[in-house]
Parts: C-alpha cells; sequence; structure tokens
C-alpha cells in the first residue's frame, strides 16, 4: 500500500499547492493527489486554480514523488482532445511519475459553459469514449475521430509520452465500475468500499485502486469539528447531491442541515489518532491500495509533524499488513 497526501485545490492556492506537494515530498509521503474543479464546493473553501499550470509548477519543485490529478472531467468544460494534451505534457514533465485520474463529472464544475448537464449513463458513456480519443492521441499519431459525443480532426500531439500515465477511473456505483474495468488501469473510489473494489475485479478490472481518507486533527476537538464544518459540510451530504448541484451557493444551501455532530460522525475530528489510523487500516481491508491523507483546514504542517511520529509509523505499519 502506498500513502498519500491530498492537495486540496478547493482550500488552497496555486502556491500554496505547490508548497504542500513539496512538503509531501520532504516528509516521505508515496504521492500527492490534486483535485481538478471549476469552483469550490463552498465559497468558504475560496480556492479552485487551474490544475494543469499547478502541475507544472509541482513538476519543477519536486524530484521524486509521485503525482496524480484526482480527479478530471474530460467530457464537458474541456474537450478530450484538449486534455490529452494537457495530460501528455504533465507525464512529460513529471518524467513518469504522473497518473491520470479521470471521472464523469459534477455539474458544479462542468456547467460552466452552458452545456447541458447529462444523466449519469450518458455521462459514462461520454466518458469512456474521451478515454479512447485520449489513448489514441498519445499515440503521438494524427487522429480522426467521429464518435457518438467528440469529434476529432487532424489532431497530432508532437510531445506525446513515451511511457503513456496510466489512467485510473472514478466510479462510485455499478455502471461507472463495469466501465473502468473496460477501459481504465485503476480504480479511483470510496476508501471503505470494498463491494465496488471486488465488483471492478470481478468485470476484468486490474490496476491501482485510488481512496481518500479525510480529517481534520487539532489538538482541541471542538476546534477541529469547528473547522471541519466550516470548510467541509459537503462530505455529508447524501446520493446525487454531489454530482447535481450547480453552485457553491446550491452547496451551502444543501450543506445548512449538516451539524458538527453529524460531520463528526464519519469524518475524525480531533487529537485522537486512533479513528484516522482505523480509517486506513479499513480502506486496506477494502482493497485500497493508494490511500491518501485529507486533513481539513490551513493548518497542513502539523499534519506532516505528526506523520514524520506517530501517525505516520502507525499508518506505515497498516500499510504493512500489522
Amino acid at each position: 500500500m502506498q500513502i498519500g497526501w491530498s492537495l486540496s485545490s478547493e482550500e488552497h492556492g496555486p502556491a500554496r499547492l505547490v508548497e504542500l506537494a513539496g512538503l509531501a515530498e520532504q516528509h516521505g509521503l508515496d504521492f500527492v493527489s490534486v483535485s481538478d474543479h471549476f469552483h469550490p464546493w463552498i465559497a468558504e473553501q475560496g480556492h479552485s486554480p487551474f490544475v494543469w499550470s499547478v502541475l507544472g509548477a509541482i513538476a519543477e519543485r519536486t524530484d521524486a514523488i509521485g503525482v496524480a490529478v484526482g480527479v478530471t472531467c474530460p467530457t464537458v468544460r474541456i474537450h478530450p482532445a484538449i486534455i490529452a494534451q494537457a495530460s501528455a505534457t504533465a507525464s512529460l514533465l513529471l518524467e513518469g511519475r504522473f497518473v491520470f485520474g479521470v471521472g464523469s463529472g459534477e455539474a458544479l464544475n462542468e456547467h460552466v459553459l452552458g452545456d447541458r448537464w447529462p444523466p449519469a449513463p450518458q455521462r459514462i458513456e461520454m466518458l469512456e469514449e474521451a478515454v479512447e480519443v485520449i489513448r489514441r492521441l498519445w499515440t503521438g499519431d494524427s487522429v480522426t475521430h467521429r464518435g457518438a459525443h467528440y469529434t476529432v480532426e487532424n489532431a497530432r500531439i508532437f510531445d506525446a509520452p513515451e511511457q503513456p500515465p496510466a489512467i485510473v477511473m472514478s466510479a462510485f456505483g455499478p455502471i461507472a465500475v463495469s466501465a473502468a474495468a473496460r477501459c481504465a488501469d485503476g480504480l479511483w473510489t470510496h476508501a471503505d468500499s470494498s463491494e465496488l473494489v471486488t465488483a471492478f475485479e470481478q468485470a476484468g478490472g486490474s490496476g491501482p485502486r485510488y481512496g481518500q481518507v479525510t480529517f481534520c486533527w487539532a489538538r482541541d476537538r471542538d476546534d477541529a469539528i469547528a473547522t471541519a464544518l466550516r470548510v467541509w459540510p459537503n462530505s455529508s451530504l447524501p446520493g446525487q447531491l454531489s454530482q447535481d448541484l450547480a453552485t457553491p451557493r446550491h452547496f451551502e444551501e444543501a450543506s445548512g442541515v449538516v451539524t458538527g455532530d453529524m460531520l463528526a460522525e464519519s469524518t475524525p475530528c480531533g487529537p485522537d489518532l486512533d479513528p484516522i489510523v482505523d480509517a486506513v487500516r479499513v480502506a486496506r481491508d477494502a482493497g485500497i491500495d493508494h490511500v491518501y491523507l485529507h486533513q481539513l483546514g490551513p493548518d497542513q504542517e502539523s499534519c506532516f509533524e505528526l506523520w514524520d511520529g506517530e501517525l505516520g509509523e502507525r499508518i506505515r505499519a497498516v500499510a504493512a499488513g500489522d
């Protein structure tokens, strides 16, 4: 199992994300995962830099740590041919350290050009076709494609990756899991969902399985809960809301029913490390082999210090199977 760090582009500006990537490498994490959003979930989070620019800066700042986009939607807001070029460039700059996470997206980010927000089955069809287009363009050949959803004419990526990066597909339901098994090199899913991992494997899927463990560490539990409720109440929203709500304001209104107690039931908050370690153990037992840690709020340095001590020691033991 590899252990990574979440670079939450909703919570941190571009320079801070690059700084955190450097810190993650200095503190011995295996990889970082950076989210790709046009909007934050709620305005309080306050950020949404363009991930492809950030990746170039991370490539310059770091030397060895793995870097994953977790995840981008290559179907509506940006045409897959453009994403193919962006991801090819990122792969070259990161010299084999890049993993390309893709997903069917959220209306929050994908509606901004006025396009219709398709239903989930259609979005997954679009994603599969987009992956096909991206893989063909990564060969460096001239590509003409006329599909159900995308048209590409005489397109060629001259700076194509010699070794294409892995495409890891986000999937949280059976239709998406089947698609990931068909066309992706790995699975991005809930860290505690052994059922989805099993379904992926039974459908013929293979490769790495990525999952996030979110928490808010602070010396005072009430302070941690208050921070988590302020910056990440969206984690408690059920069902399709996170895919279909269109603006940060909508998420704020929907999150108004979330209380600190509700959030703390699912998100470890406070100084106790046991729930964080237990969450990593649950992910390991569910078949997740790439767990990335998402510390909520601006105080990332304290958690890096914890990682250098008890937290890192205990999580590494779990990762080793203890």
